[in-house]
């Protein structure tokens, strides 16, 4: 099958390109705008690759991505571009609106009219992120696919708004789509701004880690890895007009993560816990901050038969290697 996925040499994007190419034989286009989230080094191991394709095309351009779409012919679109950094939404949140809807919209409506003039398998995959629920108290249960959406920011309103075109345009014009909603990722290849990327380079450098209000904010953590075979598990599934939730099943504080890190860190060798400790720098909370996210996987794990592999600990140690062994990469996109 013929596999359009947008943003893929962003974070997760590339995850699941990689995923794609190295363990099926499906070709894979991947349409990606290269802001400042999508990077090319992120796809080095499969860019010379019979079945990988790139186009540099900005999903807002309706003419150049519909000009992808007729040449490529896909059978699976999976949609992950997105602009998705929150703070950059609180900012300066016009490119939110004009990305994450606007190009939702686009990538629909040339859908809906491929799917009429090609009568070939189709199925669109809108991957979006569990910040559309809004936020839990403590006691409450994870979000499940019933919760109801309660957007907090900027990013996450824009994400909520884009789920309800594809749901509108599943019921209204019978396209085959799928959505799932993700927990937070972490993992290599991680864009150095983000917050456990940003923990481990810091460190690694003997740099303050800004950490928002007390740190106490709750996060149910995913190994980016596990996000990509599930994506592919639900963009196989056929399970259309269904949305699946996917997490980590690991909720921690963000105080926490830090310290976990400063620990492993101190374990090779890299900084007395002490040293590392007094690096950390807890800085005035942000606008609006949800205060907990956790994920019911319940579903997917009965539909699909999917959990995640890798715990916290394993996929931690993943991650804090892989950033130890490429700072050239990082290097290149740090604006310090």
């Amino acid at each position: 099958m013929n596999f359009l996925i947008t943003g893929g040499s962003g974070f997760i994007g590339s995850a699941l390109v990689r995923y794609i190419i190295s363990n099926t034989d499906h070709r894979v286009a991947n349409v990606d705008k290269l802001t400042y989230a999508g990077n090319q080094e992120n796809l080095r191991e499969v860019e010379k690759d019979k079945n990988y394709f790139f186009h540099q095309v900005d999903i807002c351009n309706y003419e150049l991505l519909e000009e992808v779409f007729l040449k490529f012919k896909p059978n699976v679109v999976m949609h992950l571009a997105a602009e998705s950094h929150v703070d950059n939404s609180i900012s300066g949140p016009s490119e939110f609106i004009k990305t994450n809807i606007l190009g939702t919209f686009n990538l629909l409506e040339i859908s809906r009219k491929y799917i009429l003039k090609n009568e070939i398998p189709f199925i669109f995959h809108h991957v979006s992120t569990d910040e559309v629920y809004g936020d839990l108290r403590n006691e409450d249960d994870p979000f499940t696919e019933k919760s109801r959406y309660e957007p907090s920011s900027p990013y996450s309103a824009s994400k909520a708004s884009s789920d309800h075109l594809v749901r509108a345009w599943n019921r209204t014009y019978k396209i085959p789509t799928i959505i799932s909603n993700c927990s937070n990722n972490y993992g290599p290849f991680h864009h150095p701004e983000k917050f456990i990327p940003q923990t481990i380079t810091n460190l690694l450098k003997n740099k303050r880690i800004p950490i928002y209000g007390d740190g106490n904010q709750i996060r149910d953590w995913l190994f980016v890895d596990d996000h990509a075979e599930a994506l592919f598990k639900v963009a196989t599934s056929k399970k259309y007009g269904e949305t699946f939730n996917i997490g980590g099943n690991c909720e921690m504080t963000n105080i926490d993560v830090v310290k976990f890190i400063i620990h492993n860190l101190s374990s090779r060798g890299i900084g007395k816990i002490e040293t590392l400790m007094d690096l950390i720098d807890f800085v005035e909370d942000r606008p609006g901050h949800d205060k907990r996210y956790a994920i019911d996987n319940t579903k997917i794990k009965n539909d699909l038969g999917w959990s995640p592999r890798e715990t916290f600990e394993s996929g931690i140690e993943k991650t804090i290697e892989w950033f130890i062994k490429n700072e050239s990469w990082v290097k290149n996109l740090r604006k310090d």
